[in-house]
């Protein structure tokens, strides 16, 4: 199997794209701070999943920012803190302020010359519009839990995608997945027969952070610790090939 071998890239965005983990925890600070407590980044980043994930598979159809918002008033009532309905909203509307990761721009750019580019996010519309701005391409497609009224790991957001593609004349055969997450987006790809390449930001320290355990049968093709390793390898197998 060949990167070359693929016509489009499918992404999942935080998490691979925009660095979530740092966007959550700043965006968390604020509570920790008015509730004087001095958590580690990674037992901050595992209550805040804990509550996400429940709550995305209890409430598929609602909207991402109120999810944040329902996240962060749970996380308050958790760590006994006074709720605070403004905060709670501003953490529902913080997305856009997520960081990009430093490759993402350029590792796209390149990307966008050889494929077609499709998104596969577990956020809303306007979430993800905010993000965007960040990557400087546009994207082919752009599929959110929004449209699809479920949230990944359910097998109904990928269908949906391939759905999409299919109706650009592109068959699953020439569709490789791109993400970080073996829970949301490896695990399901894998069922679909999807093939994918793992972009291993974390690169296995101790816990998960902000992305949850994987289930059983998580599985990829391909695994770079970046997005911009993805490019040279894409770079590196066309120099191989002569072409």
């Amino acid at each position: 199997m060949r990167l070359q071998d693929f016509r489009v890239l499918t992404f999942d965005c935080y998490g691979t794209l925009i660095d979530w983990e740092s966007g959550v925890h700043a965006g968390l600070r604020p509570l920790l701070r008015r509730g004087g407590l001095e958590l580690d980044r990674d037992t901050v980043l595992e209550a805040f999943v804990r509550h996400e994930s429940t709550l995305q598979a209890e409430s598929p159809g609602m909207l991402y920012s109120g999810l944040l918002a329902n996240v962060h008033r749970q996380l308050a009532d958790e760590w006994g803190i006074e709720p605070d309905e403004a905060e709670h909203l501003r953490f529902g509307a913080s997305v856009p302020d997520w960081p990009a990761f430093p490759d993402a721009a350029g590792a796209l750019a390149y990307l966008k010359r050889h494929y077609r580019l499709a998104i596969l996010s577990n956020v809303d519309r306007a979430s993800f519009a905010g993000s965007a701005q960040r990557f400087g391409t546009a994207f082919d497609i752009v599929c959110t839990a929004q449209d699809i009224g479920s949230y990944k790991p359910s097998l109904r957001n990928f269908e949906h995608l391939l759905a999409r593609l299919a109706a650009l004349g592109h068959g699953q055969g020439e569709v490789l997945h791109v993400a970080q997450s073996l829970f949301h987006d490896h695990a399901p790809a894998k069922r679909m027969g999807l093939a994918s390449a793992w972009i291993d930001r974390r690169r296995h320290p101790e816990g998960w952070g902000a992305a949850s355990p994987p289930s059983s049968g998580a599985g990829y093709d391909f695994r770079f610790a970046s997005l911009a390793g993805l490019a040279a390898a894409h770079q590196a197998e066309k120099a191989r090939l002569g072409e």
